[in-house]
């Protein structure tokens, strides 16, 4: 219990942590502090050159600092000469002005941009420097420990005493030229780029000009122009070679006959531009690393950056102290042991572990025995230890012993505070935690809901049902940011859910054009469930275009600002679709509701739309093959049959429950015995008036538009009435041969009520056909030619 305390101590001052890290993020707050910064920093400056002056002056007056009738000669009086004095006399000299320089460009940094992210590294430099200069003055200036410094002064002494004069110059030299090789990336390959090469001559040859060639063309004999002008051998391969150096030609003369003057002639007076060969630039890093460097990473909290979470106190304590009655134990371990020696059934050893509410007695019989038959005594057990909710587990998965839940006498409540408090579920680092209660060895239970991916919660009327979602959703308040996950809630019963009314615009999301976020009318259900499908095939355009799996792979790549916001790329939330009565919502609307509720169990998994649905029938015709299939993670509550027990949990165990919140989850392939936390409605409406009084987004995440179509009317006939994009609509459906609102809504990006006002102007214009149920409508036109042939003759 001391354990417990310490944690939830512990966890209790996160809030505190939380507002002082907020406070530093306000950017009132950066403001403030980069302004003071940068002054202090002119402060600085201006003391150290004040200093360099009047230093021998001010020296003898700063042991009598208090005094008032002592005065300095430094500009900014006995603070600045002392803090000049600490840095340049006592510190690294002349080498300190590094401090104030950096000090003013951090300031301004956080004034202009509440970041140090360009800044951080100029500091490191600028402190190796001063630490670099104040040596290199105090080699050169032993008698005046001004310009080093005491720390310069006594650095170099100390490193020539090892390294010897010499050795210290080849070390500093060496650490300069590291410096600028590092710093600047001055390599030997940049240094040669930079001296210009010789353009290359040969002796031999030597260019004509215009006048050279004018010449040799007016002379008779050409043979004794050769002894006023120095020509080239003859060549037959061309009569211009190009300069590598500056890609300029270079006439050359061939030896040949008259008749060839004539050409050359022709040939120099031509003359020949050759563009120069521009060499592309090239970056050194990648452009998102770039803007992940200056910037930092996306944060999806930030418009919400002081949000706090709720506090622990909010919750109510409980005695939680399980007290073991040892004869209550001796009592049922003798009553166990009396009924299996009547059926004779030995038993080896036996142990007991005590829960909140069941005490696992786990027997070891002994050799020989089969198993089945001591299940088949089940009720036998159960009528000999006077108890209900007897429940056999023969074997114990992963132990070689067999299980006897007996419920105790006195039965202990599970708080919220304590399992929201526990260690397993703070430092949880799952996606979607949810602590549902404790186990029998009273270890807090914690699953996340994004890989079950989706829970079937089953049981009777009274049995927790709605207790166990309100477990749910407090779980994930305490953990996920608003920016991180979204509810959408139904509630066929209306009361159940509309506490989280309040927390609309921080955790809610709805159709637009919807006053209540709660949705309680079936029609509106129908329509949001076919919403959240649109929202699943949208965010799978977005993982197509983004080259990865699941939401989880999308949204590290967009915080690493990877994906461009203007091609549509957003940060996804989770959405968490809450039902708290599934049967009503078949009874009522049937088809309508298990199709889309079907498809997305199917598909929504990597996109991260996870789904809850609570009945209290849980009969074949409510919970069908389909929806089982899809939801591997179910909780069932006490009921009445074993038909409903197997049906929720494929397994007998469920109606041997006691009610109150003992239930049993099924993960996969094992049932664990639970006993869920209790959250009272007091509870969940203090932690919903505490989010909801903090500040919030403009409204509730709004998923796409959706309206079911109807049957199409002809009252769009007037031609200029139609909408812009008739023509576009037009060619889309039947180039694709296919009449539906919604591939007008993909196809033209599109809202749904548009597409819809647009399936029945096309239908008024003879281009598709009527409203056919769930099928797409007939498309009357065969291909574009009969389209254009239409619409214009409609002029």
């Amino acid at each position: 219990m001391a354990k417990k305390k310490k944690t939830i101590t512990k966890t209790a001052r996160k809030p505190i942590f939380q507002g002082t890290k907020s406070f530093f993020k306000n950017r009132q707050t950066q403001t403030i502090i980069g302004l003071f910064i940068a002054l202090f920093a002119i402060f600085l400056f201006i003391s150290f050159v004040s200093f360099l002056f009047s230093w021998q002056q001010d020296q003898s007056q700063l042991s009598n600092f208090g005094d008032k009738n002592i005065s300095v000669k430094n500009l900014l009086g006995k603070i600045g000469a002392s803090i000049s004095n600490f840095f340049i006399y006592d510190g690294f000299g002349v080498s300190s002005f590094y401090v104030p320089i950096l000090l003013f460009f951090s300031g301004i940094s956080i004034f202009l941009k509440g970041s140090l992210i360009k800044v951080r590294k100029y500091w490191a430099w600028g402190i190796l420097a001063m630490i670099w200069l104040s040596i290199v003055l105090g080699f050169f200036s032993a008698q005046n420990s001004l310009l080093p410094g005491i720390i310069g002064y006594e650095l170099n002494n100390y490193l020539q005493q090892f390294l010897g004069k010499t050795g210290l110059i080849l070390s500093l030299l060496f650490l300069l030229i590291s410096y600028i090789v590092i710093r600047f990336k001055f390599t030997p390959e940049k240094i040669q780029s930079l001296i210009p090469e010789k353009k290359h001559t040969d002796g031999v040859e030597k260019q004509l000009t215009d006048s050279d060639i004018e010449k040799l063309t007016s002379n008779e004999n050409i043979e004794s122009s050769t002894t006023n002008v120095n020509l080239v051998e003859p060549q037959t391969k061309s009569d211009f070679e190009l300069s590598l150096n500056n890609l300029e030609p270079t006439i050359k003369k061939h030896l040949t006959s008259n008749s060839s003057t004539k050409n050359d002639e022709t040939h120099g007076a031509v003359e020949i531009d050759v563009e120069k060969i521009v060499e592309e630039k090239h970056v050194e890093e990648n452009l998102s690393s770039k803007l992940v460097k200056d910037f930092g990473e996306f944060d999806p909290t930030l418009e919400l950056s002081e949000f706090k979470f709720p506090t622990l106190n909010l919750l109510r304590d409980y005695n939680e102290s399980i007290s073991v009655d040892q004869e209550e134990l001796e009592a049922h371990k003798n009553r166990i042991v009396e009924t299996l020696n009547n059926y004779n059934i030995g038993i080896a050893r036996i142990k007991a572990t005590v829960g909140p509410t069941v005490t696992l007695y786990e027997i070891v019989p002994d050799a020989g025995i089969r198993i089945s038959k001591i299940k088949n005594l089940e009720d036998d057990i159960a009528l000999s230890l006077s108890a209900m909710g007897i429940r056999i587990i023969a074997p114990i998965p992963g132990k070689g012993t067999i299980g006897i839940e007996v419920p105790n006498k006195k039965a202990t409540m599970v708080s919220m505070k304590s399992v929201i408090s526990s260690t397993k579920f703070q430092n949880s680092e799952m996606e979607l935690p949810i602590a549902l209660g404790k186990t029998i060895s009273n270890e807090t239970f914690v699953v996340d809901l994004a890989k079950m991916p989706h829970l079937l919660m089953a049981g009777a009327t009274g049995q927790g049902k709605s207790v166990g979602l309100n477990a749910v959703l407090t779980s994930l308040l305490y953990k996920k940011h608003p920016a991180e996950v979204k509810f959408v809630l139904v509630d066929p019963k209306k009361v159940e859910l509309t506490l989280f009314n309040k927390i609309e615009r921080h955790y809610l999301a709805k159709l637009p054009d919807t006053d209540e976020a709660i949705i309680t009318d079936t029609t509106k259900v129908i329509n949001t469930l076919n919403s959240l499908c649109i929202e699943m095939d949208n965010r799978y355009d977005l993982l197509k275009d983004a080259m990865v799996r699941n939401i989880k792979e999308y949204n590290v790549k967009f915080k690493a600002r990877k994906l461009n916001p203007e091609n549509g790329h957003k940060f996804l939330p989770y959405i968490v679709l809450v039902i708290d009565e599934f049967a009503d919502l078949i009874m009522t609307a049937g088809k309508e509701v298990e199709t889309p509720i079907a498809r997305l169990a199917q598909l929504a998994r990597a996109i991260g739309i996870h789904l809850i649905v609570a009945t209290q029938r849980p009969s074949v015709n409510v919970i069908t093959g389909i929806i089982k299939a899809n939801f591997p993670a179910r909780a069932a509550f006490r009921v009445t049959s074993k038909i409903d027990s197997r049906t929720i949990l494929d397994a007998s165990g469920a109606d041997q429950l006691i009610g109150k919140g003992d239930m049993l989850f099924s993960g996969g392939n094992d049932v664990i015995r639970l006993q869920c936390a209790f959250v009272d409605t007091p509870e969940v409406e203090k932690i919903t008036d505490f989010i909801g009084s903090q500040r919030a987004y403009a409204n509730a995440y709004l998923l796409p538009e959706y309206s079911g179509e109807e049957v199409g009317t002809s009252l769009d006939i007037d031609i200029s009435e139609r909408d812009v994009l008739f023509r576009d609509a037009a060619l889309v459906i039947v180039h694709a041969q296919q009449g539906s609102a919604s591939l007008l809504q993909r196809k033209l990006k599109l809202g749904y009520n548009r597409a819809g006002r647009l399936i029945d102007q096309l239908e008024a214009a003879g281009i598709v056909g009527q409203f056919e149920g769930s099928k797409a409508r007939q498309v009357l036109v065969p291909d574009e030619m009969a389209l254009n042939l239409l619409l214009d003759g409609e002029k």
